[in-house]
């Protein structure tokens, strides 16, 4: 008796999340497809079910984030994204350079944890890398008032500060360097949402 279509989207999600945090652990180069579905509690035949590809999980383990692991991350947070407001891009500035994110290698968002990988990847994982970015900024952008390209621009750089204080906090082995960068991130950041 073949399975459900409920049973393959559900088997689809496990292997998406498994090897999500695989990457995240060990990077794009260093996780095979029987390391996903040994995680999964799968057979590594089952994944051709899913995916043509290693590189088609990966765009899927990236671009599922924001729906997935970035929707409890936001939740957690007490991010709206459907109440856009200057409390709630702070919060999620706070949030996102927080030492608790940056202790959570597996949740950690793929801008923080992959970018050497997605760069290094095809047009459809480096798409959904996009997506997350656009993402981030579109509520950054959406939280500001002013001009139009004033609230653009200053939600780029909100975005740009937020993912590269934690990518340079989460590749420097001291941790009071580590810190000082997110704090200087996260008070720019601030001042900026603030002008």
């Amino acid at each position: 008796m073949p399975y459900s279509p409920e049973h393959r989207e559900k088997t689809r999600a496990r292997i998406v999340e498994c090897a999500r945090v695989l990457f995240n652990r060990h990077g794009y180069e260093n996780v095979t497809i029987n390391m996903v579905m040994e995680a999964a509690e799968l057979t590594r035949g089952g994944f051709y079910n899913h995916f043509k590809s290693k590189e088609e999980l990966f765009a899927a383990a990236v671009s599922n984030f924001l729906m997935g692991r970035g929707a409890a991350w936001r939740a957690d947070a007490g991010i709206d994204p459907s109440k856009p407001t200057r409390e709630a891009a702070a919060q999620m500035l706070c949030s996102y350079l927080s030492d608790k994110h940056l202790g959570d290698l597996d949740g950690q968002c793929p801008m923080i944890a992959l970018p050497s990988d997605v760069g290094r990847s095809g047009p459809e994982v480096q798409a959904a890398y996009q997506l997350l970015l656009e993402a981030m900024v579109g509520l950054f952008e959406s939280s500001l008032t002013g001009p139009k390209r004033k609230r653009r621009e200053t939600a780029l750089a909100l975005a740009a500060l937020s993912v590269g204080g934690m990518v340079l906090a989460r590749t420097l082995p001291d941790s009071t360097l580590a810190s000082a960068v997110r704090t200087a991130a996260h008070k720019q950041a601030v001042r900026m949402l603030e002008s």
